[in-house]
Formats: C-alpha cells, structure tokens, sequence
C-alpha cells in the first residue's frame, strides 16, 4: 500500500471525534496501489470503474444508509421479508448480514479478487484486450496457458450499473474479430478460459464460424487451395474419427465403471490391476513371438511327431513337448538352415560352422530376447509405479477433493439413461469413501488397551508365520518325496501314471493357497482392525509372504534338484520338464480361482439366502484375489524362459479370471459395510509386481541362464556349458571372421559379463523412484504450507477489515457527538 492505515484508537483525533480529512484521505487512499496494480495488468474499464467508486466514496455523506434502490434488489437473498409498518428487520446477503457500512462494501467490491468475475460486459472487454495482445504477438503464436482464468464470484454490482447494451454489443463484436484473428488452439483455449456460461461461449464460437464462413465465401480461392482446404478438413475428421474408435477399443470401460459405482474403488483396483497384467503379457507375447516363435515356426527342425490325445490340455505333456511352446524345440544352429541330425552330435553343430551365414543365430536370439523382454518390463514397471506413486499418493487433501468431487465431477456430455446411471452410482460411492475418510476419528485410547491390542497383533501374526512355515515344510519334504519316486520307479512307471503323479505336487500347493488365506481372514477378525484399508494391507502382507514362499521353495525344487539330477528321472531335457510344471501350476491355479468362486462366493450366497434367510452377502476378498494374481504372473515370468507361448496361456486365463470376477462380484458380492478410498491400493499392487515378482523372477532367470549346465539334447544351448555363454561365443567369432569389431568383444565382456553393472543399473532405478517419493513428498509440503497461507491471508482481510469498520465507527459515533455539541451550543447561544 503507498500508505498505511492508522489503527490506533488512542490517537488525539480520536478522542476529540475530529474527521480529518488528511486521514479519510489515507484511508481511501490507501487502495490507490490496487487501483493501479489492477490498471496495469489491462483492465482500463475496470480502474475507471474503481476511481468512479472512490469518487463516490469520497462524495457520500451519510454512511448509515443502508443499499437500496433497483440494482440491487436482485443482491438480496430468496425469501427476504418486506420492510415492516414498524420498522422491521429486513433479511439482508451474507455481505450485508456482517453488518459493515455502504464504504465498507463499496471497498470489498473494489478489491481485485472481486473484480475478476463481474459483469459480462467486463468480461468481454477484458478479453477482447487479451485476444488483442495475442493477435499482435501472433507471429510467434505464444502459449496463452499461462493466463489466469476469471472464475471468481463477485460482489461488484454493488452500487453499480453495467454496460450499456450497445457498448456490450461492440466489445462482443470486438472480441469476435480478434479470436477470428487467432489461430485455432489458442482461439478454443481463449474460449475455454472465459468465465461466461456454455451458452454465451458456444454463442461466441458460432460467431467467429460465421465470420470466417462469409471471409472465406468472399474470397475467391483457387483450385489448389480448396483442394488443399477439403484434404485438411478430410484429414481432421478422419483422425478425430480414428481417435473415437481407438478409445471405443479401449476394453471393459463400461464394466469398470459399473464395478466403481457399486463396490467403490477397493474391488475396481483388482480389475484394474488385472488389465495391467493383460497388457504386461501381451508385450511379453509379441516379443517372444516375433524374435522366437515365428522364426522357428517357419523353419521347424524335424522332429517324430505324436498324437493328440487331449491330455496335453491338462498336464502340458505329450504332443505338446514337440511344438514351439517348449523350448526343447528350438533349434542350436543359424536359420534358415535344416538339421536332421538333432541327436546333439558335432554334427548338428552349431554357431560355429553356421555362423558365418549370419542369418538368424537361434541361440543368440534366445538369449537376447528373454533378457531384454526382462529387461523393458523392468522399466516400464518402474515407471509406472513412480507415476502411480505420485496420482495416488495424493498432495490434495480429502476436503478439497470433496468439493470436486461434489460440484464439478459430473460429465454433462452424457445423455444415455444407462450412462447416467452407472455415473450417479459412481460419484454416490466416491462421495461415501470421501466422507468416511473425513469422519474417521483416531481415538486416543489408554496403556492398557494399547497393550492388549499389541499382543493381539503378536499371537495374530505368529500364528500367521507358523501356518506359512509349517506349510513350507510341508511342500519341501513334499516335492522331495515325488522327486525320490521318480528316481526310483521312472522306468516301472506307465505313462498316465507319471502325469498323474506330476499333477499332485500343484494341486497341494494351490489346495495351501486357497486354505490358508481363509485362516489369515479369520486372524485379522479376531484383531478388529478400526480401518478397512488397514485390514485389507495386512492381508495382502500375510498373503504375500505364503505366495513368495511357495515360489521359493519350487524355485529351489526345479533348480536344486530336477536340473542338476534330471537323467536320474528319466528325462533329457529338464528345461522341458520346468516348462510344463509351470503350465501345470497354472492351469491348477485357474481351476481352484474357479472353485473359490463357486463354494467361496456362489454357494455362500444361496446359504445365507435361502438357510439363514439374510439378504448379507460375503464382501470380495481384495487380498487374496490380487495376490492370487501375482502369484500367477509370476509364474508366467519364471517360465518365459523354459516356454515362450507361456504368456499366450497366462493371457487366455486372466481374460477368462476377469469375466468369471466380474460376473460372480456382481451377482454374489456385497459393497464393504465401511467405504473406504483404496487410493494407494493401485500403487502397492504396482510395487509388488515389480519387487517381489518380477524381480525374484529375474534373479531365478539370471541364476539358469548364468550358472545351471542346460541338457545336452535339446534347445538352443544344447553344446555349451551354460546359456550366458552364447554372447560370448559369438562375440569370439565376430572377432576372429573380423578384427576390427574386437571393441564389440571387449564391451561385451566388460558390461554384460560383468555383474556390476547390472547393480549398477538396479540401483538407478531405486534412486530414481527414490528421488521421485521425494518430489512429491516436497510437492505435498509446499501445497500444505500454500494451503496455510492462503487461510492466513483470509484472516488477515478480515482482519483488516473489522478494523477498518471500527475506526469508521467510531469516527461517525465522533462526529456526531461533535455535531450534538456544537447544535447545543448554538442553540444556548441563541436563546
């Protein structure tokens, strides 16, 4: 302010009830720098229309008068009262209602954050100077993002009159002519920003249509230039077509929204995630399929064949071990040429003799491709945990979030009776998790009761832990024992027996995993957690901990003993043998997935409806369902590697898990009796995915590749002393046929021998998510602390405010008192 206000009611003047009007001057003119500021930024009518207030300020005489008159009439509330015979209270706005003077308000209203969203001639005025400015910069056609949107109510009309008709007309008339002038984005942003309803905006718009329709009727344009006018309308239309029918492409849009509306963002998570691993094996499909299966499919080795005999379906085995979905399939020499002697003599041999051709090295692109579909799923997980960790850890408080979500989250482009169902359901479900995020109170409770919920917590979690030991044990001693058996009795065993018994090993482990989250279920009601998201993030702790074990000890199973010991059981090629394990393991997944959904959700519902005759259905377990999930696709990556069409197999299950989900939540499940906004579940399934799965994957991956000897009568590796070893021999053969390629060598031994770099890279990746927590961990601060300022700059105007009502008070109290003295004086002098 150029100058400031004197707050003090001690003053001399103030005892004496003296005006002055050298401080009346500081008073009023103690706004002149807003003047000027708002002046400055464009807006010439509205520095006028200030100074006009102070002049009017400054020419009023009496402020007791309250506002009246035809102008404002429309200020005042619905369902005011008429003044009374006696002198009633009228009802009067909230302005009004705090009960500052005609001044007092005439200032309010002249205050630049009061001014932004005025009258609609002030509007267009304003812009018109806006798009004024733009369209003399046009040459260099700047952003216009950075120009502050007008949205603000306004008590401006107070005391006021607006434009004439005739001079809106011409500011409209104005501004049609500068956005004509303007190119097309900036021309539709400029609209977007303008603080007018939808009908002026659109009305506007038509406006500058027209115009340019009569511009361009005038004119006569050539034949190249209508061509080329037609070509870019042609082009428009065509790609704004083929941007809806990509978005019509876009799966399950209707049935997420449905699922959203109904059961709240908890259970629209797990489908969430569901959709995110299809697309994860989708590119692990294409990628294997372009670099591995293709190519062998077109030149396929010879091989006997045998007859299907639909067995294959269940156990993975027979016909199928001859196919491209294994990869003792795969052939150990350069493509395109045959080998009939597949025995794993020299003479099948290898990348030597077949090198030089250069055409296709089977065994080179097997290596590369595993590692780096490995590798660009590693990067796009970890980008989009650290996206997803910055939209749901969210810096917006819920109160705020609230206001969105209650006045401005409606989608008025949807007309449909069904749409706007499923959207009224959705927002109704999003305003409960809100709301129940409000209302949740954390009660302090006593030593005693803390205590005894701490030792609840202890027994809870160690019978969790026994339970996933004891069955750890149970299914190491377990695979040991079949292990021993095949050993022994490989060679007495018919063929169907053998399967048989291969199918018990992941039918115990999924009978565990379908059992024992029922029991951490159980645990967590004993503990009565307060908060369902704290309930639901235990339980996919204790779930991943029995999910990671069971993995461990297979991994150790298939590579501790079946690798090392697979002649000993009869096999000869034990990467076949791993394969079809885990297409066992699976396929047993998917059948028990079903049988859950039938006894643990189907059959629940018709007992407790048609027996206990209550309308209670069972809530959808979040937990276990999305653990069951990463499980899977952990699977999926543990076997990319032993069967390339693996993940075609993972994608026709989550496609069929999906609809089978779907429909039994819809019918069999009930919305959880406490809302909850799962706004971080997203993330944690995200990071889950990527630490422990796909990063225990990896290392049993690299483990195989890097140190297990792969079986000498089948694959692409049949003749080396492990799979890492086929870079590195076909480096030595592209320095020896050329040496001036030696750095390719010396680069290869350097950075993909050595396992440093490989830390190296994981390390980058943690400290960028690092850095990235930490962003917005400092973007949360600083909106917390702007949030501060912001509700402490509104106190402050109050402040400031009531002062300035009291100091005016009280000098109109002096005045009068002053006026009284000096009417009595005169009036003893005169008589």
């Amino acid at each position: 302010m150029s100058r400031n206000v004197n707050f003090d009611l001690s003053h001399p003047l103030m005892e004496a009830g003296l005006e002055s009007p050298a401080d009346e001057e500081g008073v009023h003119d103690s706004f002149q720098q807003l003047i000027a500021e708002h002046s400055d930024n464009g807006a010439a009518s509205s520095a006028l229309e200030l100074q006009q207030l102070q002049s009017d300020l400054d020419e009023e005489s009496r402020d007791n008068e309250p506002l009246s008159g035809p102008e404002h009439e429309h200020r005042r509330r619905q369902g005011a009262s008429d003044l009374e015979c006696d002198g009633g209270e009228r009802e009067m706005d909230p302005i009004q209602g705090e009960g500052w003077s005609s001044d007092t308000l005439k200032i309010l209203s002249s205050m630049p954050s009061r001014t932004i969203g005025r009258n609609r001639g002030a509007i267009i005025s304003q812009y018109c100077n806006k798009t004024l400015k733009l369209r003399r910069r046009r040459q260099t056609r700047p952003s216009i993002r950075d120009f502050s949107p007008s949205s603000r109510p306004s008590i401006r009309s107070y005391g006021m009159e607006g434009d004439t008709t005739d001079a809106e007309v011409s500011k409209r008339e104005r501004l049609v002519n500068n956005l004509q002038n303007l190119p097309v984005s900036d021309r539709v942003r400029m609209l977007r920003g303008m603080p007018l309803s939808v009908a002026e905006k659109k009305e506007i718009r038509n406006l500058v249509m027209q115009k340019e329709k009569r511009i361009l009727s005038n004119k006569k344009l050539s034949c190249c230039s209508q061509l080329k006018y037609y070509i870019i309308i042609a082009a428009r239309k065509s790609w704004y077509s083929w941007l809806s029918f990509l978005h019509s492409l876009q799966p399950w849009h209707t049935l997420l929204k449905r699922v959203s509306g109904r059961f709240g963002t908890g259970v629209l998570s797990y489908f969430l995630f569901l959709k995110t691993l299809v697309f994860f094996n989708v590119f692990l499909f294409l990628v294997t399929g372009a670099f591995l299966v293709l190519p062998q499919a077109v030149h396929p080795p010879y091989r006997d064949m045998t007859s299907f005999s639909g067995l294959e379906l269940l156990t993975g085995a027979g016909s199928f071990s001859h196919t491209v979905m294994y990869y003792g399939y795969y052939a150990n020499y350069t493509l395109p040429r045959r080998s009939r002697d597949e025995g794993g003599g020299q003479n099948a041999s290898t990348l030597t003799s077949d090198s030089q051709q250069f055409s296709y090295n089977m065994p080179l692109a097997y290596f590369f491709t595993i590692g780096m579909a490995f590798f660009i799923t590693c990067i796009i997980l970890v980008y989009s945990m650290s996206k997803t960790f910055g939209q749901s850890f969210r810096i917006n408080k819920s109160n705020s979030i609230l206001t969105m979500k209650t006045f401005s989250c409606w989608d008025f482009k949807v007309i449909k009776k069904k749409s706007v169902q499923i959207m009224s359901e959705n927002i109704g479900t999003q305003l409960k998790e809100l709301l129940a995020e409000l209302t949740q109170k954390h009660t302090k409770s006593t030593f005693c009761k803390r205590f005894c919920r701490l030792m609840v917590h202890g027994v809870a979690w160690t019978i969790c832990i026994a339970s996933t030991t004891g069955c750890m044990a149970g299914i190491y001693y377990f695979s040991e024992f079949i292990h021993k058996d095949l050993q022994q009795n490989h060679r007495n065993l018919d063929p169907l027996m053998k399967e048989a018994k291969l199918l018990s090993l992941p039918t115990v482990v999924s009978v565990i995993n379908l059992l024992l989250p029922a029991l951490f279920n159980l645990v967590g009601w004993m503990e009565t957690y307060e908060s369902p998201s704290v309930f639901a993030y235990v339980a996919i702790g204790r779930n991943l901990m029995l999910k990671m074990s069971m993995l461990g000890v297979l991994c150790f199973h298939w590579l501790g003993r079946v690798a090392p010991e697979y002649k000993s059981i009869g096999l000869t090629c034990w990467e076949d043998f791993v394969g079809q394990e885990l297409y066992r393991f699976l396929l047993m997944d998917f059948i028990f997935t079903l049988l859950d959904t039938l006894f643990g959700e189907l059959l629940w519902r018709l007992f407790s409806e048609k027996v206990l005759k209550r309308k209670r259905k069972p809530v959808f377990d979040i937990a276990r369902n999305v653990l069951d999930l990463i499980y899977g696709q952990t699977l999926a990556w543990l076997g990319v590697l032993f069967s390339p069409v693996l993940p075609v197999v993972q994608i026709l299950k989550l496609f069929l898990v999906f609809y089978i989900k779907m429909s039994s939540v819809m019918l069999n499940c009930q919305a959880p009796r406490k809302p909850y906004r799962a706004s971080q579940m997203t993330t944690i399934f995200i990071t889950l995915l990527c630490i422990p799965s796909l990063l225990g994957a990896s290392v049993c991956v690299t483990y195989t590749m890097w140190s297990i000897t792969p079986s000498t009568s089948c694959g692409p590796f049949r003749t080396l002393d492990t799979m890492f070893k086929a870079g590195k021999h076909w480096m030595e053969i592209l320095e020896k046929d050329n040496p001036s390629l030696s750095v390719l060598s010396k680069a290869h031994t350097y950075f993909v021998e050595n396992p440093f770099f490989l830390f190296v890279g994981a390390g980058i990746f943690l400290i960028v998510i690092y850095f990235h927590s930490q962003v917005v961990d400092g973007q949360r601060k600083i909106i917390s602390l702007l949030q501060d300022q912001i509700q402490n700059e509104g106190e402050d105007k109050k402040f400031l405010i009531n002062r300035l009502q009291s100091v005016h008070k009280q000098k109109q109290d002096a005045g009068k008192r002053l006026k009284s003295q000096v009417g009595h004086l005169y009036n003893h002098q005169h008589f």
